[in-house]
């Protein structure tokens, strides 16, 4: 089968004045196969949100290579990235910072679908079908940013991932900025969106809590200092764990 995204000895440097060049991500590989869920789990500078910023594309690689459905990626920049962009999407940690706090959060959510050619009325009954997939009313689509919790804000925020369809869904620490209940909650509706859409979404699922992703992801990636450090399912890494850092992150969170 081929994966719908595959990383190869992806790395990413930084270099700062008087200082050695520091690898931040060093080597990665791994493959994501289409329905599946994978999570990447460590510690904050771990190296995860830079490896994900760059299969985004929203960084740049130092070296390596970035496939997306057996195409590479690795160095696309201005208008070939829309292309990719139909394909994959992606939830940041701060679902406020995501909308524009001038704009409703419908209007936000509505922006890929009016820029593909949907007409107004049309996009405003897309807009309120993909709330109410993500929990909520239509009538959140009036709504500002503000004016709404941090978890309904995030509702919104994956309803807006979702508009265009993409087949790979990337969250970078989507649930960390909300309280254990709300956590709980996201994680929720990301199952459900996976058990109604099948193979049709993958999701790349970044955090630092694997007791989080326990119920939810297929496989997890446990990464320390840039690399990847071990792999395997929830269960395997929970009770059998590898390696050093690993039980270390295994005691500290469980």
């Amino acid at each position: 089968m081929e994966p719908i995204l595959k990383v190869e000895n992806l790395t990413k440097s930084f270099s700062r004045q008087g200082q050695e060049t520091v690898a931040a991500v060093n080597g990665v590989n791994f493959e994501v196969f289409s329905g599946e869920c994978l999570a990447i789990i460590g510690e904050s500078g771990s190296g995860k949100t830079t490896a994900v910023n760059m299969i985004a594309r929203l960084l740049d690689v130092t070296s390596g290579s970035i496939f997306l459905e057996g195409r590479e990626i690795t160095h696309l920049k201005g208008s070939a990235l829309r292309g990719i962009y139909k394909t994959m999407q992606m939830v940041f940690q701060a679902p406020a910072d995501s909308f524009d706090p001038r704009r409703t959060l419908g209007d936000g959510i509505g922006e890929s679908l009016r820029n593909a050619g949907l007409s107004r009325r049309e996009t405003q009954e897309r807009v309120g079908e993909l709330l109410q997939k993500c929990g909520l009313s239509p009538e959140f689509a009036s709504r500002y940013p503000h004016q709404v919790s941090g978890g309904q804000c995030q509702r919104a925020a994956i309803a807006r991932a979702l508009a265009i369809r993409p087949k790979l869904l990337i969250c970078d620490e989507a649930t960390s900025a909300l309280d254990v209940t709300v956590q709980k909650e996201i994680i929720g509706l990301l199952n459900a969106l996976r058990a109604q859409q099948g193979q049709s979404l993958t999701i790349l699922f970044i955090c630092h809590d694997i007791s989080l992703v326990q119920q939810f992801a297929d496989r997890v990636l446990v990464m320390y200092h840039g690399k990847i450090v071990e792999e395997g399912t929830p269960e395997e890494i929970i009770r059998n764990p590898q390696n050093e850092y690993t039980k270390h992150l295994i005691d500290s969170i469980l």
